[in-house]
């Protein structure tokens, strides 16, 4: 059974529950940096998937004729930034 900090405070001495109480603090605010950081990779990637999708239409439209080409390359690199994404809010879900 899960116990909580004021059930473990109540069975032990004060100096040990204060101890663990603070450990449970210093804890609880790393995970939540953990999952800031997180949040922060997961909008650096949506910008590199916004600047790459905007080149590439950009590149298109200077050059229609390479546009097959350049698309397909896009796509890549859509995915290749998609994928480190989702690591990311994977790593957010496990933290």
């Amino acid at each position: 059974m899960i116990e909580t900090a004021a059930q473990i405070s109540s069975q032990v001495s004060p100096e040990a529950a204060t101890a663990f109480t603070a450990a449970m603090a210093t804890t609880a605010s790393a995970t939540l940096i953990g999952k800031g950081l997180a949040t922060t990779s997961l909008f650096g990637a949506a910008i590199g998937e916004g600047y790459l999708i905007g080149k590439a239409l950009e590149a298109m439209g200077r050059n229609p004729e390479m546009s097959g080409e350049l698309f397909t390359r896009m796509i890549i690199g859509v995915a290749m930034a998609e994928s480190s994404a989702i690591y990311a809010l994977v790593l957010f879900f496990l933290i």
